[in-house]
């Protein structure tokens, strides 16, 4: 990977809330309010408590994490810095570009995790082992 990517490039969005007494929606456009357009949607749940999720990284493929229900922590890291964030609200979502190793853990009780993607499923795509990682990265 000729790049130079960083836990940093990670960023928090904040998308718009539509709130009136019936409840309230929040709508997540890709290409406008995300910075790729959504090619894939899928959501994570019923996850047991103390388990983990991720724990890869993509060559390609964009991610956006929501925490539509409950709460977890994104754990970041680029080969050389770590970070943590925390997701607990459904109008925030965590982009994640290609080439960061992500795992999310800590899952509260009925907890989802609502993902948007820029591209369809591609076991190519994916680096599930971080020896492997470091060695995309080229370190």
């Amino acid at each position: 990977m000729n790049r130079t990517v960083s836990v940093y490039d990670c960023s928090l969005i904040e998308f718009q809330q539509i709130s009136n007494r019936a409840g309230n929606i929040t709508p997540v456009t890709g290409g406008e309010n995300i910075p790729f357009k959504i090619k894939r949607v899928f959501y994570i749940y019923d996850i047991p408590g103390g388990k983990d999720r991720g724990a890869h990284a993509h060559k390609e493929c964009h991610q956006l994490l929501v925490a539509a229900s409950g709460s977890f922590e994104v754990e970041l890291d680029d080969g050389k810095n770590k970070r943590t964030v925390t997701l607990n609200r459904p109008y925030y979502g965590l982009h994640i570009p290609p080439g960061i190793w992500a795992a999310e853990k800590g899952f509260s009780s009925g907890a989802v995790c609502l993902v948007l993607t820029s591209s369809k499923y591609d076991k190519e795509d994916y680096i599930r082992n971080y020896s492997d990682y470091l060695s995309f990265l080229r370190l």
